[in-house]
């Protein structure tokens, strides 16, 4: 036997030695109550029907209900089964771009902060759909596999950094490519990819990279996050002091949102393109209008032990218990 809810067995412990001081101090005050008007010895003239055993016998059935009825909100379970477990969703990788430039503040708190901030609102929607964090920059890594461990996810997602890939630059072809090889083999649908960068960098052959994401009948939809005007990126030197980086001629860098790949990589694959904005960040449209209306499969999970619930056996002795005080004569109370 195991209980559901099983501190609530403090509060029975509790409850009985209440609940007994209680009946003893109405029962004291009832008698002192007769004491007053009545002699101990004319007790049974005047109040004929009245029987000390018959109440006794009422103060320890309702006594139990009480008991028994809270025992019933531990939920105890006997016994369990196997069940297999189903859901209906979808495999959606998110491709996060965490070069520097990323730490532009032209989307504030920056550009990744923001897309973490707006992944983390997203994934409280989702339901049964399972999801997994590509991390990019010059090279691509998995930072979480497909999971369906939210918690889990959620721990990653707020790893991400600059610092989390060591090599510089933005490699959307590798971000693709890694994204991809996260996925299950042999499925033919249902999977998703959500590429979020500023689209700076050349590095690799994005658009082959999305073609191969096509040809295994994965969409990506991706974000473009920053401004057209652009923003210099800021950086803090050793002494804690905050500057911007600059370029081999000593000026300042000026990141700006290059969306004609990011365009280019969503029309190829079926997917969409969304320009992150200050006031939306675009993950919300590309939900609510693509991936929320996006066919679920269902999936067939580990199996999970039910138990049995027990609690009803409580309650239907409660119940009779609390029948048989009603029909026990009161009419000396």
């Amino acid at each position: 036997m195991r209980f559901e809810n099983p501190l609530i067995v403090v509060y029975i412990l509790w409850a009985i030695p209440v609940i007994v001081l209680f009946w003893v101090f109405a029962k004291n005050n009832k008698k002192n109550a007769m004491n007053r008007f009545i002699q101990n010895s004319l007790w049974h003239e005047i109040a004929p029907f009245f029987n000390m055993r018959k109440e006794l016998i009422s103060v320890i059935l309702t006594s139990l209900s009480i008991v028994l009825l809270l025992g019933a909100l531990t939920r105890p379970q006997i016994g369990f089964r196997w069940r297999e477990l189903k859901r209906e969703g979808l495999d959606i990788i998110f491709a996060v771009d965490t070069s520097r430039s990323m730490l532009a503040k032209d989307i504030a708190p920056s550009r990744l902060g923001r897309a973490k901030m707006s992944i983390e609102d997203m994934i409280s929607r989702l339901s049964g759909d399972r999801i997994g964090l590509v991390a990019f920059a010059g090279e691509a890594f998995l930072q979480c596999p497909l999971t369906l461990d939210y918690d889990g996810f959620r721990v990653a997602l707020m790893d991400l950094d600059p610092d989390t890939l060591p090599t510089g630059g933005t490699n959307v072809s590798r971000a693709i490519e890694e994204s991809v090889r996260s996925f299950d083999k042999g499925q033919i649908k249902y999977r998703i990819v959500i590429l979020i960068s500023d689209g700076e960098g050349h590095e690799g052959d994005a658009l082959q990279a999305a073609k191969m994401a096509r040809d295994e009948n994965i969409k990506i939809f991706c974000i473009g996050v920053g401004s057209l005007k652009g923003a210099y990126l800021p950086i803090k030197d050793k002494s804690g002091k905050s500057e911007f980086i600059k370029d081999d001629y000593g000026q300042n860098v000026l990141s700006q949102l290059n969306e004609n790949k990011l365009k280019e990589i969503a029309f190829v694959t079926g997917g969409s393109y969304v320009r992150s904005l200050a006031t939306d960040f675009g993950l919300d449209a590309i939900y609510n209008e693509k991936i929320s209306r996006m066919e679920r499969r269902e999936i067939t999970g580990k199996k999970t032990k039910q138990y049995n619930e027990s609690f009803q056996i409580l309650l239907f002795i409660a119940a009779i218990l609390l029948i048989i005080e009603m029909f026990i004569n009161k009419k000396s109370v």
